[in-house]
């Protein structure tokens, strides 16, 4: 469950964790009206991105190439990546084709990670089995998948321009829900449970539906409540026995904590391998992200996804129902990679590939179906390693595998120099992604976070998205507003709207994350400088006021000012303090809260209480004081200097105030 990068990383229960190694943090598309494919016709399959260089021959997909293969890319990775463990299981025709263990599940035990036993948090890939449990019950006709959820609710999911949620725009993530943080992640056993985070706070639907992909965790949890309520189960008995038995997952559980039989068997979480272990991550959203589960238990889930619902000769869903969860996609933004039914597209040399990533605090994850070969790909690492190593290398071990067995030949066309420059230029500028909170104060991360696309010495589209090699990428125009890394799979495409680039995406992150054009009010290309440019003045006013007051005393001199023109004078710098102060404990606040996600919590309350306090204070009583001031000195007798401070200070602490009234600074609430 990628600061916003923060946010995400928290949990980051999905797919900005694919912000990892795609903008590469923390969903692609655009479209005035949604266009959602019936379950039954669904669109082809967008052309999938192609390797980046001729293809070689294909290699074996056997056990003895695979385990070989991986046996000489996985260790070192850990080691220069200071990972200390990871699983890979692949499976192929409904057989596991091999299962690794590399690494230490218990760095400081030296145990090895045993891919049969040693549990993993796979975080939002969790969300596959919520999903499928979701498709059991619509095959039982207890769910509709384009009714309102209101239906089945004990509580309401209020309209957003008159359109209420479906499941259907839950699994798609386009219900437009901004960001939920609080409650997300704990190291607290007591932490509060699903059901009532969910009626707690409903988070505010920023997007109208099924128009914009907004990753939820939320709205995952949401489905599994769903699940508990039309089944008249728990959701955790309801898993136990509808999905872990038929398919013999017996080291797998959503339970928090684990059952007595597994937690011994449960992987440590770390940051890095030489890092001391961390707690075990309690998740909030619980369908959204608790699972633990075994490398060999995830290789039976794939194969009965990759078999049409059914695993061994017990069937979990009825091969039309696999079929439509596996093949409903939402074309926002073509041709780049889609959101299906839970599933996301992560097409790759031609071949239809459906995924889903996953991240918790500590452990990161993914799987890829190639549903036309059969074939299953998954991976879980228990810690992100140094600088994040975990983020490219998942990503990279994907396409490396699909280049080894899966290769095509590059087949890309070419936009002339002076078209592609044109068009490129028209990308320029700061952009927000999809993903995010608007109405409380955690808009602020998104001032920090916007994306920055220029344009290259050449023409090319620039954007600070960084490789592997920790470069910003440049992109090659390949058709009309469609653009590929010569160094990866990736593409990105634009939608034109009266001759104006509206949004953009790039495949990786397509099916649940765009970005769109940031507000000329929140724009940091103009407003980060002025920030800049107030913060230091009201600095320097601050500290040149006690500097300039021991001089004078060692001097023997005194202000020549009015009583009237003192009081303004000394007011106008506890104005620029209190300004300072406010931004300063709104700054504090907010990194005290992403350093240690139990602080994302109610224990919290209290100090963001007094953030949001002391900022009404700081922000507007700093600017009425240096106003009066402003008044004061332009009514009296000071000089030029004075009075060109004078307007400095108010320009400096309405700049302030702007920030924080754009970003919900100055609004009061504890849910965010």
């Amino acid at each position: 469950m990628r600061t916003l990068t923060m946010l995400s990383a928290a949990l980051f229960l999905g797919a900005i964790s694919a912000a990892q190694s795609a903008p590469k943090p923390a969903a692609a598309t655009a479209a005035p009206a949604a266009t959602i494919a019936a379950p039954t016709a669904a669109p082809a399959a967008p052309a999938a991105p192609t390797a980046p260089a001729a293809a070689a021959a294909a290699s074996p997909l056997t056990a003895e190439d695979l385990s070989a293969w991986l046996d000489g890319y996985m260790p070192y990775a850990l080691h220069t990546g200071d990972i200390a463990g990871a699983v890979v299981a692949v499976v192929k025709d409904g057989q596991i084709v091999t299962e690794r263990g590399y690494g230490y599940s218990d760095v400081a035990k030296r145990t090895p990670v045993d891919p049969k036993l040693t549990l993993f948090r796979p975080g939002s890939v969790s969300k596959l089995v919520t999903w499928t449990a979701v498709m059991q019950q619509v095959e039982q006709g207890k769910i509709d998948l384009d009714a309102d959820v209101n239906q089945y609710l004990d509580f309401k999911i209020p309209p957003r321009d008159g359109k209420p949620v479906t499941m259907r725009n839950l699994m798609q993530h386009v219900a437009g829900f901004e960001e939920q943080a609080k409650g997300i992640l704990s190291n607290d056993p007591k932490f509060l449970r699903f059901e009532a985070l969910l009626k707690q706070w409903v988070p505010q639907r920023v997007f109208a539906p099924g128009t914009t992909p907004a990753y939820s965790n939320y709205g995952a949890s949401l489905a599994g409540y769903i699940v508990q309520r039309v089944s008249g189960e728990s959701f955790d008995d309801y898993l136990d026995k509808h999905i872990f038995a038929p398919l013999d997952m017996q080291h797998s559980s959503f339970r928090q904590p684990l059952p007595d039989n597994l937690a011994p068997l449960m992987s440590v979480g770390y940051t890095e391998a030489s890092d001391p272990p961390k707690p075990y991550e309690f998740i909030g959203p619980a369908p959204a992200g608790s699972l633990a589960s075994s490398g060999e238990d995830m290789a039976h889930f794939m194969i009965a996804h990759l078999q049409n619902g059914e695993y061994h000769g017990n069937r979990i869903l009825k091969a039309e129902t696999a079929e439509m969860m596996h093949n409903s996609p939402l074309t926002l933004l073509p041709p780049l990679n889609r959101m299906e039914l839970g599933f996301f597209e992560t097409n790759v040399n031609g071949r239809e590939v459906i995924a889903h990533l996953g991240d918790t605090g500590s452990f990161h994850t993914s799987l890829h179906l190639f549903l036309k070969e059969g074939v299953g790909f998954y991976v879980s690492f228990n810690s992100p390693g140094k600088a994040g190593a975990v983020g490219g290398l998942r990503g990279a071990l994907f396409t490396d595998f699909a280049d080894r067995y899966f290769p095509v030949a590059e087949k890309n066309g070419g936009i002339d120099e002076k078209t592609a420059a044109a068009h490129a230029a028209m990308l320029k500028g700061n952009w927000n992604n999809s993903r995010g909170s608007q109405s409380s104060f955690l808009a602020l991360l998104g001032l920090a976070g916007q994306s920055k696309v220029s344009v290259g010495s050449k023409g090319e589209l620039v954007l600070e998205f960084k490789g592997l090699n920790g470069k910003p990428r440049h992109w090659t125009e390949t058709a009309p507003f469609l653009w590929i890394d010569p160094d990866s799979h990736e593409r990105l495409a634009a939608k034109v709207v009266d001759g104006k680039v509206v949004r953009f995406s790039i495949d990786e992150i397509s099916p649940f994350m765009v970005f769109d054009r940031v507000p000329w009010y929140t724009n940091s290309a103009w407003l980060l400088p002025l920030l800049y440019v107030s913060l230091t003045a009201l600095l320097l006013t601050a500290l040149f006021w006690p500097i300039t007051a021991i001089v004078r005393r060692s001097y023997g001199a005194k202000l020549a000012l009015s009583p009237v023109e003192l009081r303004a004078y000394r007011l106008s710098k506890v104005g620029a303090i209190l300004s300072l102060a406010a931004l300063c404990v709104w700054v504090v606040t907010l990194v005290l809260m992403f350093k240690d996600f139990n602080n994302l919590s109610s224990k919290f309350d209290l100090t963001v209480r007094f953030a949001q306090v002391f900022g009404v204070i700081g922000f507007l009583g700093g600017l009425a004081l240096v106003l009066w001031n402003l008044r004061t000195v332009w009514g009296g007798q000071r000089r030029w200097p004075a009075k060109a401070w004078s307007i400095v200070l108010v320009i400096s602490a309405f700049a302030l105030l702007w920030v924080a009234f754009v970003f919900n600074l100055l609004s009061f609430g504890i849910y965010y």
